[in-house]
């Protein structure tokens, strides 16, 4: 009823019988260039998502962060223990020991033989084996010690870092379970948060890379297009969206944004200029040097150089002089 109304006197261009509108400074109606904006949900997705592994299989018995915790690269996630590598060492440890009482007998029997040697009781050959006999203690001690640092580099494998800093989105496992090496604790989402979203692929042509992208969260705020995937997934275009202070509370959360997909040019007036009387929107102009009210329908508003200025779809034209407000 009010578009039919305000398109009738138009068409007409006849003025509604109302109280004489106030007189007031006057400006030229231009057409303006403005941009078009749609809009479109985005999620927040972390720059890199990486999951913590496992490196040693056993049960997991400690675990020590939950989803939504925050975590610095290397800090310890969780434990993992193999009970068969702390049997493996002490059979070792018991070895190292065997193995040194053999030595300390070698050692003395070539004490010995050193002795009788300068005596001329016994051989150079004897005294040769009884060398030989202690450098193979002494080799097979070194060997069963490297065994056992690699048996505890294995339990030391058992704590489950964090690969990188950032915040926990995902713990797939509790403790007391039992886990395969390779398999993810943890996956951890860092290297700071972004904006993905999906835009129709009709619209591909009309965004670029450095755009200026206006996000609707507590208030507007602004962000930069940072890249535009080549790749058309399902009729969509993805592309990221850089924000400074993004909030990274809810990962995956949906955010309303606006792109600019094109330009076009409309008829823009100040929002003070407009009248509602009755329902219906005026705009008061000059016409044979009198303002005259003209009802018209009015379209978005648009912030220019700090002015609220609001859109008019119909009831004037181009080249009419707006009265914009008192003397």
């Amino acid at each position: 009823m009010r578009a039919t109304l305000a398109a009738i006197t138009s068409a007409l261009g006849l003025a509604l019988m109302l109280p004489p509108a106030a007189t007031g400074e006057t400006f030229t109606l231009e057409p303006s260039a403005i941009t078009d904006w749609k809009a479109v949900y985005a999620r927040i997705e972390a720059r890199d998502r990486i999951p913590a592994r496992a490196r040693l299989g056993g049960t997991l018995v400690e675990l020590e962060v939950t989803e939504g915790d925050l975590v610095e690269a290397g800090q310890k996630l969780a434990r993992i223990v193999d009970e068969k590598l702390d049997f493996q060492m002490n059979a070792l440890d018991a070895q190292l020991q065997a193995l040194e009482s053999q030595l300390a007998n070698a050692r003395s029997e070539l004490t010995r033989g050193e002795e009788l040697l300068e005596r001329g009781v016994t051989t150079a050959q004897r005294l040769d084996s009884l060398r030989t006999q202690v450098e193979v203690f002494t080799n097979q001690i070194e060997a069963t010690k490297a065994e056992r640092r690699v048996l505890e580099q294995q339990v030391a494998e058992g704590e489950v870092l964090a690969p990188l800093a950032g915040r926990v989105l995902d713990v797939p496992v509790a403790a007391g379970a039992v886990v395969t090496p390779g398999e993810a604790i943890a996956t951890v989402g860092g290297g700071g948060f972004f904006l993905r979203l999906a835009v129709p692929e009709r619209h591909a042509g009309s965004f670029a890379e450095g755009d200026t992208i206006q996000i609707e969260t507590d208030g507007i705020a602004e962000g930069r297009l940072a890249r535009v995937y080549p790749q058309i997934e399902n009729g969509r275009v993805i592309a990221d969206v850089e924000v400074e202070g993004l909030d990274d509370a809810f990962v995956d959360a949906r955010v309303l944004v606006r792109l600019p997909v094109g330009e076009r040019e409309a008829l823009l007036v100040p929002a003070a200029s407009v009248e509602t009387l009755s329902g219906i929107d005026f705009i008061a102009v000059e016409q044979d040097g009198e303002p005259v009210r003209r009802a018209v329908v009015l379209g978005g508003h648009h912030d220019i150089d700090g002015t609220d200025m609001v859109e008019v779809v119909t009831g004037l034209e181009a080249g009419q002089d707006v009265v914009t407000g008192d003397e």
